[in-house]
């Protein structure tokens, strides 16, 4: 496994594969990976003859700047992992290497990337436009993984790639959960052990809404209601949208997939964890 850099080293490197016909595939992460990242790069390796993993933490998504500082970052366990996973190159560049000078590119693509993180991170898509659309410049994959945790941020790289014109397939992978239901992120590490198992009530509540014949407002109440009464855990937001264009939607007759996206404060730091349910 090649641990790379810089950007002129990467694009030789693949450069040298394409040549051969080989097929490559991207998984973009920002480091402090666990099963779920694992599970992206294995479908890629079955998929794929060469799998580009990216290992940067983008700062140019974070609206706010402890929540950068306190993002983990675990380089050597991640290229260790990695490389069990078969991963044939690790990108890990430098902030420097990425952005020279500053990035002054925006995106705007209402209303997928204005509601919910959206609304609540200013800036934040417009940060990930920016770094994904770098990887996708310098890597030319044929297959982009991501997981579906990020509900939204698929849907939002869907609509730039269409966008600029990439020719390649967004491959969306499904949440890998713990046995008790917590989707697995980089973010559960900050958690103490008490705020672990108390996190676990999100998908719990979640998943219990999808059973109880609610209308569409009556559900959003319900898993608010529900979580709030927990101590240590708070919504930010829970909206219940359209699965594609994800806007709101009224009733569940209103569209063919419907989505509920969730944002939850956990714990005294608090820590931000995100999650979502599918209705239909």
């Amino acid at each position: 496994m090649e641990v790379i850099n810089n950007i002129s080293q990467l694009r030789k490197s693949l450069a040298l594969h394409r040549s051969k016909g080989q097929t490559i595939g991207l998984v973009p992460t920002m480091g402090a990976l666990h099963e779920g990242h694992a599970s992206l790069v294995r479908r890629s390796v079955k998929e794929n003859d060469v799998t580009v993993v990216s290992v940067f933490l983008n700062p140019t998504q974070f609206n706010d700047p402890k929540d950068l500082e306190r993002y983990p970052r675990t380089l050597d366990a991640d290229c260790q992992l990695l490389e069990e996973c078969g991963a044939d190159i690790v990108f890990a560049p430098s902030v420097k290497e990425i952005y020279p000078e500053p990035d002054t590119r925006q995106f705007s693509y209402p209303p997928t990337d204005s509601v919910m993180e959206g609304a609540m991170r200013p800036g934040h898509f417009n940060g990930v436009c920016q770094i994904v659309s770098k990887l996708f410049s310098y890597v030319e994959p044929d297959r982009a993984y991501f997981g579906e945790k990020d509900y939204q941020q698929i849907a939002v790289i869907r609509r730039m790639v269409e966008d600029l014109g990439f020719k390649l397939q967004i491959v969306p992978c499904p949440v890998v959960r713990q046995d008790d239901g917590l989707a697995l992120s980089s973010r559960n590490t900050l958690l103490t052990k008490k705020e672990r198992v108390t996190a676990a009530n999100i998908y719990r509540i979640l998943n219990e809404s999808r059973s109880l014949g609610l209308t569409v407002q009556q559900t959003h109440d319900y898993v608010v209601d529900e979580i709030n009464k927990i101590p240590g855990l708070e919504v930010q937001y829970f909206s219940i949208v359209d699965g594609d264009s994800l806007a709101d939607v009224n009733s569940w007759d209103d569209a063919q997939s419907i989505v509920g996206c969730i944002t939850v404060f956990c714990g005294s730091k608090p820590i931000r964890l995100i999650d979502h349910i599918r209705y239909i």
